[in-house]
């Protein structure tokens, strides 16, 4: 099997990979946290214990000074190079068995390697140009313009701008919702991302946390209470297109329906966060619309999951008219500027732009369908194995029983919260490579409870009793 890692290198995913060198064992940090954002929070409110990742500074790569015959031997050169391969060989290794985070692995800009030579920064408004003149805002405003006619916004009704991570986009578009209703509250589920409660931190906001249905999807009943709690101040409401570890698409039309009839009409701002399935909706017959003609004041995707950039990215819209209250002269760039960062990667906007050309509507169109085909055959399959599962009707996350073996975890690097644990089903996860991890979890999963007195989990409480199979609801 053969992948890409971008740049013109082809990858050979049979390739034997020898591991870097470590100095150390790398120790598993334990501790407990207690804390609802992150659902640490576990039955009758007792905290539970969050099993962190390695101490990277157990195994970090130092630096070290060029010794003065450096220049002469070439050792320093030979032993980076060393490094790098081994390197790209873990590269390659992890790659194979990448399942739980929603990254596209699948890419190829061998063609954009003769402009990784350049220092390319968009620094600014996308719309303006500054003094700096080694920007890429001709592809950036040719991608914001595709998705201003994917969300259905006229050219000059919409202002945006390619940000350097999901994360950012989120940061934005609760920032433009603080600075249309200052004294509004922000009302985010309790399901959405950590960006948005850490936003609320950032600009110390008021946040009520709304509660969510077995689905993940916010609960519209709770959040209309909530609502009438607090009638004298505006809404900022966090709308989630697809939350981060159950892939549940929140009812924008219901979340409107309830803002208006608790009395919210023209004092409420909807942020919508859309940084995988904002991009996959548009393409699912039957999904419901995420429009700009539908009173939302923006929407924010990730560039490097489902489009498949090799770098974090993002894009961020809004509408242009709430633009100018952050919107700000710079004359050190001869530039506006209203982003949050300064300077901004000029690589992203093109890969972005390329990606775009070569797919196109119906590119995009094919691969969320083979998503949602090999999502639901994952879920079938676990479920034929007696392994509890669920998979939300417009999703291509497949949640299921957390794995008793951390090491399983971190081999096929899952992405966990209590007792379940999810795979996101991207471009490049095919049918092979969901066999090999059905192989490996049903084998594994035999000699964790081979003694009969240890059982599966109960995942009634996460996933629903018809999606649970433990030895209480199997039947």
């Amino acid at each position: 099997m053969v992948g890409s890692l971008g740049n013109g290198f082809l990858m050979d995913l049979g390739e034997k990979v020898e591991p870097l060198p470590q100095e150390f064992d790398p120790k598993e940090i334990s501790c407990g946290i207690t804390s609802e954002v992150n659902g640490a929070v576990g039955e009758n409110g007792k905290e539970r214990e969050i099993v962190l990742g390695r101490n990277v500074h157990t195994m970090c790569l130092t630096i070290d000074e060029p010794e003065a015959d450096d220049e002469v031997t070439g050792e320093k050169e030979a032993y980076m190079a060393g490094v790098l391969a081994r390197y790209r060989k873990s590269l390659i290794e992890r790659t194979k068995h990448h399942l739980g985070y929603p990254y596209n692995l699948d890419f190829d800009y061998g063609a954009l390697g003769q402009l990784q030579h350049f220092s390319i920064n968009n620094l600014g408004d996308p719309f303006i140009e500054s003094n700096y003149g080694v920007h890429s805002r001709q592809f950036e405003v040719g991608v914001l313009d595709w998705f201003a006619r994917l969300w259905e916004l006229e050219k000059d009704e919409y202002w945006g701008y390619i940000t350097n991570c999901g994360t950012e986009g989120n940061l934005h578009g609760i920032l433009v919702g603080r600075e249309v209703f200052p004294d509004g509250i922000l009302y985010a589920s309790k399901e959405s991302h950590y960006s948005i409660f850490k936003a609320a931190r950032m600009y110390r906001m008021e946040c009520v946390k709304v509660n969510t249905l077995i689905s993940g999807e916010i609960d519209c009943a709770d959040f209309a209470a909530k609502l009438i709690l607090n009638k004298d101040k505006p809404a900022i409401i966090n709308v989630n297109i697809g939350t981060t570890v159950k892939g549940a698409v929140d009812d924008l039309d219901l979340v409107i329906k309830t803002l208006e009839e608790t009395g919210f009409t023209d004092r409420f701002y909807i942020h919508c966060d859309g940084a995988l399935f904002g991009l996959m909706m548009p393409f699912v017959k039957r999904a419901p619309k995420v429009t700009f003609k539908k009173p939302i004041g923006s929407v924010s995707v990730s560039g490097h999951k489902f489009v498949g950039c090799p770098m974090p990215c993002g894009v961020q819209l809004t509408r242009l008219k709430h633009i100018n209250a952050l919107s700000r002269n710079v004359e050190y760039l001869a530039s506006r500027d209203a982003t949050i960062m300064g300077s901004r990667n000029g690589h992203a906007p093109i890969f972005l732009w390329y990606t775009l050309n070569r797919k196109g509507y119906r590119g995009f169109q094919k691969e969320v369908q083979k998503c949602l085909r090999n999502a639901h055959y994952l879920r079938d399959h676990l479920r034929a194995a007696g392994i509890s599962a669920m998979l939300n009707e417009l999703s291509s996350t497949v949640v299921f029983e957390r794995p008793k073996d951390e090491e399983f975890i971190r081999r096929w690097q899952l992405a966990c919260e209590g007792r379940i644990a999810h795979v996101v089903v991207m471009p490049n996860v095919n049918i092979d490579k969901l066999d090999n991890f059905l192989n490996e979890l049903v084998q594994k999963r035999a000699s964790w409870y081979q003694d009969e007195k240890i059982q599966p989990p109960c995942v009634a409480a996460e996933l629903g009793e018809d999606n649970c199979v433990c030895a209480l609801h199997k039947n």
